[in-house]
């Protein structure tokens, strides 16, 4: 590495933000990359350490060791030629991922984990500030059509590697603009839109084709109305493969007495106005939570999202439940490393104000005038069933408590993807009602049908997604032309 002893010479630096009570003001990022010299010196405390379980530890197999030693020596253009050679779009990943390679990376055993993230952030905004993010057009145009249908990250990633192999794609999105999860579920302080959009505009220019406002599926689906429709036969009719990349749609509810009163909502609802919003449409609640008493339910990153909306918004105070049990504040790393560990995490949403709490059941829902204005919880404990090994939970008697709730958000994950779609695919489905398909080829029981993404292995992280999309193209290019040079 650059500097063998600079893991024992510098301390972890976390990139600067705004503060709280400023960012609160308005929708934009507030995480500031490291500077030049920064980035150098957290490059190196990048270990000599052998085998960097980092690069495991990061589901699209980054070359970490490799952009830590260019950054550290300041050569920028090779490293991030190195970042791109297994990530499509860093800029997501190094704002969005929990970041599971700083987990597995040899310094987090026994000290603080080298920022890999934090490089990762600064490799790809210096890249696109100097010009050097520029379309990448194929050697030559194989003369085959390939569909994608999910324009999130999977999507993009399949269709860009795609596109570069020289074959023809459309991308198809059923919401009015290109992005899927990144663009209307992800909230504008976290993710500026503008990042996707000049992405966008990169793969138009190596050649794919967007068909947002499009349903793929069957005319009479309620979704369908006022979008265009194609059917599959349609696509299979028209291209030579046809790749299923949507997300995991159906969220998880909650059946509770109260559950149909107003001011109850899915968290994905809530979130999609708020961005519909600051993108420019016209929407009648653009401060859905001023002056009301949020309450989120579910401990997640989506639920940690609903918690940052909602302080923007105004809210009189923000409330966020968890049925799990609190976890511990730092993990024990002889037995959890280099794997992911439960631990407590508290998010920048979470800093700009929340009261949290864990272990905790809704009951019911209150309201008058068909408008939700209490909630009903309990206190639960959680046991081991001696009988069958699982653990179960128990409501704790004398626990039931009132709080107030103008506004309850059920962020408490996604169950599968719209069942309505891979019914009018007719490919099978695993026991969560994903589709059925391994990650050897991404191919599904339907001829010239492939999936990727969130649809085949259930809600998950964007890091997740991109390695999907790009190894399911690298199957696709070898279904259309006997083998592929597409990187897995």
């Amino acid at each position: 590495m650059g500097k063998i002893t600079g893991f024992m010479e510098f301390q972890r630096l976390q990139e600067a933000s705004e503060a709280p009570q400023k960012r609160l003001k308005n929708w934009r990022e507030f995480v500031l990359h490291l500077t030049d010299d920064q980035a150098k010196q957290q490059a190196a405390r990048c270990m000599d350490c052998g085998i960097p379980f980092c690069n495991n530890g990061c589901p699209v197999n980054n070359i970490i060791p490799d952009w830590n030693d260019l950054v550290y020596k300041q050569d920028w253009r090779r490293a991030l030629d190195v970042l791109h050679s297994t990530n499509n779009f860093p800029e997501f990943t190094g704002r969005i991922c929990p970041a599971p390679c700083e987990a597995a990376c040899t310094l987090n055993i026994n000290s603080d984990a080298v920022g890999i993230k934090s490089i990762e952030h600064a490799i790809i905004d210096k890249g696109w500030a100097e010009g050097w993010v520029t379309p990448l057009l194929p050697a030559r145009k194989t003369g085959k059509k390939v569909a994608v249908v999910g324009s999130g990250p999977a999507g993009m990633a399949c269709a860009q590697q795609l596109a570069r192999a020289g074959h023809s794609v459309t991308l198809f999105e059923k919401s009015d603009r290109i992005g899927g999860l990144l663009r209307y579920g992800i909230p504008d302080f976290k993710l500026e839109k503008h990042q996707i959009d000049r992405r966008i505009s990169q793969m138009e220019a190596e050649g794919v084709e967007f068909a947002p406002s499009t349903y793929v599926g069957n005319p009479t689906d309620p979704v369908a109305d006022g979008l265009t429709v194609r059917t599959p036969q349609s696509l299979l009719a028209e291209f030579d493969a046809v790749v299923m990349s949507g997300g995991s749609e159906t969220p998880r509810d909650l059946p509770v007495p109260g559950r149909e009163l107003s001011g109850v909502y899915y968290a994905m609802d809530f979130l999609r106005q708020q961005n519909k919003a600051v993108a420019g449409d016209r929407l009648t609640n653009q401060t859905l939570a001023k002056g009301k008493h949020v309450v989120v339910i579910g401990g997640g990153d989506t639920g940690s999202d609903c918690v940052g909306t909602s302080n923007r918004h105004g809210a009189a105070s923000v409330t966020q439940f968890e049925l799990m049990p609190q976890p511990p504040e730092s993990e024990n790393k002889t037995m959890t490393w280099p794997y992911w560990p439960l631990k407590m995490r508290t998010s920048s949403s979470h800093e700009e104000g929340c009261d949290r709490d864990w272990s905790v059941t809704t009951k019911l829902l209150k309201g008058s005038n068909g408008k939700v204005e209490k909630l009903v919880g309990a206190r639960v404990e959680w046991f081991k069933d001696e009988s069958t090994g699982q653990m179960k939970m128990r409501e704790v008697d004398g626990s039931e408590f009132e709080i107030k709730a103008d506004l309850v958000l059920l962020a408490m994950g996604f169950v599968s993807p719209v069942q309505t779609v891979l019914d009018a695919f007719g490919v099978d489905r695993d026991a969560r009602g994903n589709v059925r398909a391994n990650t050897d080829d991404y191919r599904t029981n339907v001829e010239k049908v492939f999936t990727a993404g969130d649809m085949r292995r259930g809600q998950s992280l964007v890091v997740w997604a991109i390695r999907e999309g790009r190894q399911c193209a690298r199957s696709v290019d070898a279904y259309l032309m006997g083998s592929s040079e597409l990187p897995r």
